[in-house]
Order: C-alpha cells, then sequence, then structure tokens
C-alpha cells in the first residue's frame, strides 16, 4: 500500500511540473502579444507624436572678444547662457486614447502656460556693442507635437516662433529671435503658451532658480518619475493634479546646463526632469502575467481537492484525470487572455472562471456520479478564482493576502485531514475497487447465456 501511494505521489508530482510546460507557452504568447501592442504604440508615436520633454527656455546671447593671438588680435565669437530667475509653469492635459486593431495608445493635447523673468544683470561685463543677437530658446523631444496655439511675448510684446532652437547639443526646439535693445533692463520678462501633443508621458527641466509646476490631467492613473517627486498631489477618478517646486541648491541646473551646451554631456539635463507618466491601470497582458504567476498555487489546490475526494469519498481517481483538470486549469488562462483583448480583463476573467469551473464541475459530477458535489466543487473553484481576482486587483496588498490566502488553505487541509487513518484509507480504497471488481465479475457470471 505504501508503494502504491509513493507512486500515485509521484505521479501526480510529475503532471504538475509537466503542466508547467503549457503554463510557459501561454506567459510566452502573454509577451509576444504585449510587444506587438507596444509595437504598435510605437508606430502610432511615429505616425504622431511620442513621448514630451520640455528644456526650456534658454537665454542665448552671442557676443565678440578681442583675445590676443600669435600674429596680433582676433574676433572670437562666444555666447553666454542665461538661466530664469523665475520659471512658474502650468500645464492641463487632455487625453484620449487612438486604435489600430484592437490595440490601443493613450495621447494627450496640453495647453502649457511658461511665465517667469530672466535677470540680466550677468550680462553686464559685456559690452553692447559686442553683441551679435539674443534668442529665446526651447527644447521640445518631439516637435511635431507643437500645436497652432502656441503664442510667446517677451517684455509684453508677441514675437513669431521659428523652428530650431540654435543650441548644438538640443537642436530639437523653437527658437525667438529678439531685439538687442531688450537687454538694455535688468529685468526681461517671459509669458509662453506652449501647446503640444504626445503621447503618455510628459516632463519640464526645472530651470529656474526658483521653480514652480502644477499639473494636471484628466486621467486618474499617474506616475509621477523624476528626481523631484510633487510636494502635493490629488488623485481621483475624474483625474489628478500635482505641485512641484525646485531651487537652484537643489537642482544646480547651471551647472548641469553648461556641461550639456559646452561638453556635450546632456544626459544629466534630460534625467532631472518633473514629469508624469499616465499609465494604463486596466492593460490586460500585464495582468495575464500575474494571473498567470498563481497558475501553480491553483493547480496543487485542485490536485488537493482531488485527494480529499479520494480520501472522504472513498474513490480512486486516475492520474489521467488529475491530468485533464490540470489542463482545464492552463486553458483558463489561455481564454483570458484571448477575450481580454476584445471584451476587456473583467469581463473575460468571469466569462473564463465560469467556463473552467463549469467544465470542472461537469467533470467532477461523472467521478463522484452525483450532480450535487459537482456543483458544490465548481462552487467552491468559482471561489478560489473569485480570491485569485481580489488579489490581482490589491496591487498594495497582495502579497500580504496572497500569504493570508495560501496559510488559510494549507490550515484547512491540515485541520480536516488530521485524524485520517492514511493506511487505512488506501487499505479501503483499494477494497472497495476490489469489490466493485468481484461484483462487476458476478454480474456478468449471473448473465444468461
Amino acid at each position: 500500500m505504501q508503494q502504491k501511494l509513493g507512486m500515485k505521489a509521484l505521479i501526480v508530482a510529475g503532471l504538475v511540473v509537466f503542466l508547467l510546460l503549457p503554463l510557459q507557452l501561454i506567459k510566452g504568447l502573454v509577451d509576444d502579444r504585449s510587444e506587438l501592442q507596444s509595437g504598435v504604440q510605437r508606430e502610432i508615436a511615429r505616425s504622431s507624436s511620442g513621448e514630451q520633454k520640455i528644456i526650456g527656455p534658454l537665454l542665448t546671447v552671442n557676443y565678440s572678444k578681442t583675445v590676443a593671438a600669435k600674429d596680433g588680435f582676433k574676433e572670437v565669437a562666444f555666447n553666454k547662457t542665461l538661466l530664469p530667475k523665475e520659471l512658474n509653469i502650468s500645464s492641463d492635459l487632455n487625453t484620449y486614447e487612438k486604435y489600430r486593431g484592437i490595440y490601443k495608445a493613450l495621447l494627450y493635447k496640453s495647453s502649457n502656460q511658461l511665465a517667469g523673468q530672466f535677470d540680466l544683470t550677468p550680462l553686464a561685463d559685456i559690452e553692447s556693442n559686442r553683441i551679435n543677437s539674443v534668442h529665446l530658446a526651447f527644447a521640445v523631444s518631439d516637435i511635431r507635437g507643437i500645436q497652432n496655439t502656441t503664442q510667446v511675448k517677451i517684455a509684453k510684446l508677441p514675437y513669431a516662433l521659428q523652428p530650431g532652437t540654435k543650441l548644438t547639443y538640443l537642436p530639437n526646439g523653437v527658437h525667438v529671435s529678439l531685439p538687442l535693445s531688450l537687454l538694455e533692463q535688468t529685468q526681461l520678462e517671459f509669458a509662453v503658451n506652449l501647446g503640444l501633443q504626445g503621447m503618455q508621458n510628459i516632463a519640464f527641466a526645472p530651470l529656474g532658480k526658483n521653480t514652480e509646476l502644477n499639473l494636471s490631467a484628466n486621467w486618474p492613473h499617474p506616475s509621477f518619475y523624476g528626481e523631484y517627486l510633487p510636494i502635493e498631489s490629488t488623485v481621483s477618478e475624474a483625474g489628478f493634479s500635482a505641485q512641484w517646486q525646485t531651487n537652484f541648491f537643489a537642482t544646480n541646473m547651471q551647472h548641469i546646463v553648461d556641461n550639456c551646451l559646452r561638453k556635450n554631456r546632456c544626459d544629466s539635463l534630460y534625467s532631472r526632469t518633473l514629469g508624469v507618466n499616465m499609465i494604463d491601470s486596466v492593460d490586460q497582458y500585464l495582468k495575464s502575467y500575474r494571473a498567470i504567476n498563481y497558475a501553480l498555487l491553483f493547480i496543487l489546490l485542485t490536485f488537493s481537492c482531488f485527494l480529499l475526494l479520494e480520501i472522504f469519498k472513498t474513490v480512486i481517481i486516475h492520474p489521467l484525470q488529475y491530468a485533464f483538470a490540470g489542463f482545464s486549469l492552463a486553458v483558463f488562462y489561455l481564454l483570458l487572455l484571448s477575450f481580454s483583448e476584445h471584451i476587456g480583463f473583467n469581463g473575460a476573467y468571469a466569462v473564463s472562471a465560469l467556463a473552467c469551473s463549469s467544465l470542472l464541475g461537469v467533470y467532477v459530477s461523472g467521478i463522484l456520479k452525483s450532480t450535487k458535489e459537482g456543483i458544490g466543487f465548481a462552487v467552491a473553484v468559482m471561489v478560489l478564482y473569485g480570491l485569485l481576482y481580489i488579489l490581482l486587483s490589491a496591487e498594495s496588498f497582495a502579497l500580504l493576502m496572497g500569504s493570508i490566502l495560501i496559510f488559510s488553505i494549507l490550515a484547512l487541509l491540515m485541520v480536516s485531514t488530521r485524524k485520517v487513518n492514511w493506511y487505512q484509507t488506501i487499505t479501503t480504497n483499494n477494497k472497495s475497487v476490489q469489490q466493485e471488481e468481484i461484483e462487476e465479475t458476478s454480474y456478468k457470471e449471473a448473465e444468461p447465456e
């Protein structure tokens, strides 16, 4: 009897390992479909506009100086780039979705108000007759997203935007050529309404000696990123709003900008941005991937239920029947993935769970020859699927809830079987099978020729 028990346990363990193969294939299919969606999003970005990072405004003064040389004196060109003394940014995003087939991408149209002032006193050491040109530049990561609503006012006077930044290592963007007469004052005010279209995220460089950013959108799932987090944020189903405040002491932006413009080291400048990534909380591929991580637990629980049926119902369940039950659990994830692409994750989960639990209920009712017990088994499986859905929904407490669930189920199994005499159970089950064979043989012998 001990040898039979050990052999069956070994076969069931082998089935569990074997069932990991189709689960890995389904997980690979999830990765493929997710990558396909990412490819569609990149294609949409190429045909419209992608993620946006705004670095500006930067005030650049080009001038010349006479310097000594081996053969006398010569004129050498120089430039000086100033950052704003005060920079206030107010950005409002209106999001919308763009579909290509069954895949979608999240895009937005934004109205970005940038206002503040420059302190021109650092230009006092430059002779006015040596200044050649002055321009104000805004570096934009994807200039295709610039809208016709863009307006620029310098010293309360309107100016026309021109393509390019005239900055060697930040070439993408726009600039405004300014008259030299504006440099005669000590402060230079600016106000810009920069309309931008982009995809999924937007970020700003805190260039001001004092920078304040107010960002809002009609999207309820923000993910704030960058080296500086908001000092205040509000998130609701209607959208979110956030506020940042930084200063030169925290950002050291002048040194970073100088390295970017003169030493071709702009990685630090792009990494010092303040921004938000509008994530898709109902990404069916991410949730399907997370659900598959619990597949092994579901298989073990189902096989444990079959073992309890063998113990308490004195029936012998063939390893092939274990395998069929395991395959039905694996097919659940395939149904979940395929349905979620068309009716959403929640609807797909309900349909797949109902289909697989009903199948297992019908199967168990045939094994036990009892419709009532088959329905009870189906309900138990539905409860397990319900618990899994709660785990998938509670992202922050998933590990805690999963640990409690596993402990509770293990405790239930141990308590319900604590008085079981395993050797007697095996013998009883074996005798039941032998008795059924004897009765079947006797019945055949009693049949008239």
